[in-house]
């Protein structure tokens, strides 16, 4: 599909049937340049968009760049409006409502709070690798940062600076209960098993497959992408695949991401892999629930994820 960097896809266009304009392509793709030579003798100067696009190793603006929309696209008087543009901006910064396995929106259990109010602290946080945080209640390693799971106010907090700013996530916080309150004594196996090897295996076919989709389409022809993804939530490089990190969640959940890019005969592919204790501290639906979110996350960004 001759789709240009802008988004714009050039198929749907008179212009392209008819042999007046040719696809821009992608800003990693030799249409592109020859776009912008072609640009460059007949206007005296590039699209600044495709040309930004190339200068920075993006494929599509609207998904590969966590500027979009830059100034770029604002400034200009193509390809898109301002309320375009707008809407783009608002719906990326909007909050998307997490799913429980069933479909319905994820809602955290007002017990889960009780219970966790009713457990011994010095006991909660030596099981589950915890800061005793005293009046409040502990702190709660999380990729790359400590959480403030406070027991008086029902509320999840990380801090921005020098200050405890509240998280308004329903998914993290019921995983975080969920960790708190089922995490054991085990130790970790230093096994890496695959979904397929579970237990709970049958859990995750049909609607409950891990999402691997939405990361093959944003990172599959961009590696260098998801290396900096995951090195910005403190993922650790395994010497696997073409590219592989691991990343820990909680202080006994890590998550095994293994990506292999392509070539002419296989598109990329992406492992996600699990310590084999995961099941002592995590259910299946729960397991489901964290990968969709740390995905989000390598997406996103953790400061738009997690808000």
């Amino acid at each position: 599909m001759p789709t240009g960097t802008c988004g714009i896809n050039c198929d749907v266009c008179r212009l392209n049937l008819l042999g007046t304009c040719s696809t821009c392509g992608s800003g990693r793709s030799q249409d592109g340049l020859k776009k912008v030579a072609v640009q460059e003798k007949i206007l005296g100067q590039p699209c600044p968009v495709l040309a930004c696009a190339i200068k920075n190793l993006v494929e599509y603006c609207p998904k590969d760049c966590d500027r979009f929309p830059c100034d770029e696209f604002r400034l200009g008087p193509y390809p898109f409006s301002q309320g375009y543009l707008n809407m783009q901006e608002r719906r990326r910064s909007e909050k998307q409502a997490a799913k429980s396995p069933s479909g319905d929106a994820v809602k955290v259990p007002a017990q889960y709070w009780e219970d966790l109010e009713q457990r011994d602290i010095s006991k909660l946080c030596e099981n589950a690798f915890a800061i005793n945080h005293p009046s409040d209640g502990l702190l709660l390693p999380f990729l790359k940062e400590n959480l403030l799971v406070d027991r008086r106010t029902h509320c999840l907090y990380r801090q921005v600076q020098d200050q405890w700013e509240r998280i308004d996530n329903p998914l993290l916080e019921l995983l975080c209960l969920v960790y708190l309150l089922n995490v054991g004594n085990q130790s970790l196996s230093q096994e890496m098993v695959s979904v397929q090897e579970l237990k709970s295996a049958h859990f995750f076919k049909g609607p409950h497959e891990l999402r691997i989709r939405p990361l093959l389409a944003r990172y599959g022809n961009d590696l260098e992408g998801f290396k900096r993804a995951a090195e910005r939530v403190r993922g650790e490089v395994l010497d696997m695949a073409d590219a592989a990190y691991r990343l820990l969640v909680f202080p006994k959940v890590p998550l095994y991401y293994l990506f292999w890019k392509g070539d002419q005969e296989f598109g990329p592919s992406l492992s996600i892999l699990f310590d084999r204790s995961v099941e002592h501290h995590l259910a299946a639906d729960a397991i489901w629930g964290l990968v969709n979110l740390v995905s989000d996350i390598l997406i996103m960004g953790d400061s738009k994820a997690l808000s």
